[in-house]
């Protein structure tokens, strides 16, 4: 009977504040606050509680404000599984509630696709993919892909971010094939003419959550990479087939609020590994490094920073150098490819929500389920510059080097499914170029 009551309540002073909340879970005063007495989540059909829990920096005791409320809203929609997230707080019995209040996405999608590889719309890959969100209601994550046209390949992943409650422990898995075009001008160059590699690879992730923000993980995998003919540069081992045995670290720190579009924190990860150790004649190793940072400056205002870099040591074959103008590209300078041993990358941008949080519901489309008609809206503007350059080992970096772009554009999201940007670009002497592309620059 006291949870009938409790849920009864629940929904009167949902119907009594609808109107008043609107938009905006966070409908109290802004200098207000409140000492938590219960936390009570509602809407998670599938969702276990602890998977949103463990995203809370509040807890039953604890102060809550708007700011702090708005950033655990932020967390909860990071876990990329709510179409809607809600944080209602109200006083019954003389206990103040913290009521959070979710709608659940679409978490099956068995479909056809079209992706932009290399963010080269000359290199389409299309095929078909099964995406399993949230399996077992605990955000794990299970993906199958088959694709043709330009890099044809088959993969599968498993992601398992709760592999032990009580150590905070996490794994992944992945296996897969890719026929991949050469990406390196340098080999081409050597080779005179265009050619293909056949990649297999696996790679197993064990991590551990340090808290709330800090991740630490080891990784074992193997790659299988057969090219059609034998060069010493090319290859890592001393034949056409190199097989390579993987050692990996990776350290993370991320306070960010909003992770598909962050306003407010620090991204933070450095990853090393060791690729082959001696066996198969094949000795080098990788270092990645990335720091970014959000801040929230005068009202919708958002500046953002970025450093990046990639440094390899030791024989190193051309298919695993360091690339500028395949993934990682400098706006202004789209479509040029740079190559080398080592990456040095950064960014700065500002962002202005023009629209911010907006509800778009299409529950009136017939046979479709609601939860694949309510999106989170958003419409930010921006301003950047990127910069960036790689180098071979023994080389000096000098500021000459660094290629730079500047340019404005619109990014528009519709979450928890797509994110897109449209920009204008130009490069040191002025000369423009239109770029879009999916998801946020950083």
């Amino acid at each position: 009977m006291k949870k009938i009551f409790l849920t009864i309540l629940i929904f009167l002073c949902l119907t009594v504040t609808i109107k008043a909340i609107e938009n905006d879970t966070l409908y109290y005063r802004d200098n207000y606050s409140v000492k938590i007495d219960s936390i009570i989540i509602r809407g998670n059909d599938q969702t276990a509680d602890f998977i949103i829990f463990r995203e809370l920096t509040i807890g039953i005791g604890d102060t809550l404000n708007p700011g702090i409320a708005r950033y655990n809203r932020e967390r909860i929609y990071s876990l990329d599984i709510f179409n809607e997230v809600k944080l209602i707080p109200f006083k019954t019995n003389n206990k103040n509630y913290l009521l959070i209040l979710i709608e659940e996405s679409w978490y099956i999608y068995p479909l056809p696709f079209v992706t932009v590889k290399e963010r080269d719309w000359n290199k389409i890959s299309y095929g078909i993919a099964v995406k399993v969100k949230n399996f077992r209601g605990r955000n794990e994550s299970l993906i199958g892909k088959f694709a043709l046209g330009y890099d044809p390949s088959f993969n599968f992943s498993y992601f398992n971010p709760y592999l032990s409650r009580e150590l905070n422990m996490y794994s992944q898995i992945q296996l897969g094939f890719t026929d991949v075009a050469n990406k390196s001008f340098t080999a081409e160059k050597i080779t005179g003419k265009d050619f293909n590699q056949k990649w297999y690879f696996g790679k197993i992730i064990i991590g551990k959550r340090l808290g709330l923000y800090n991740w630490i993980s080891i990784s074992v995998g193997y790659d299988y990479i057969e090219t059609p003919f034998y060069n010493d540069k090319i290859s890592a081992s001393n034949e056409r087939i190199d097989r390579t045995v993987i050692l990996g670290f990776n350290y993370s720190y991320d306070t960010r609020d909003l992770l598909q579009y962050a306003s407010n924190g620090i991204l933070a990860f450095v990853n090393y590994e060791l690729k082959g150790m001696g066996i198969n004649n094949i000795n080098y190793k990788v270092a990645t490094f990335e720091f970014r940072e959000y801040r929230k400056l005068i009202g919708n205002l958002v500046g953002k920073w970025l450093i990046a870099t990639r440094l390899t040591n030791g024989k190193v074959p051309l298919y695993d150098y360091s690339y500028l103008g395949l993934n990682q590209r400098i706006r202004g300078h789209w479509d040029e490819q740079m190559e080398g041993n080592n990456l040095f990358m950064g960014s700065l941008e500002f962002n202005y929500w023009i629209l911010n949080d907006s509800r778009l519901n299409m529950y009136w489309v017939p046979f479709l389920p609601k939860s694949l008609l309510s999106y989170r809206v958003g419409l930010v503007w921006e301003l950047f510059v990127d910069t960036g350059t790689t180098s071979v080992n023994g080389s000096p970096l000098t500021l000459k080097q660094f290629t730079t772009g500047y340019g404005t554009g619109f990014s528009i999201l519709f979450l928890p499914y797509l994110s897109a940007r449209l920009e204008f670009a130009v490069d040191n002497n002025f000369s423009g170029q239109w770029i879009f592309d999916l998801g946020a620059s950083f």
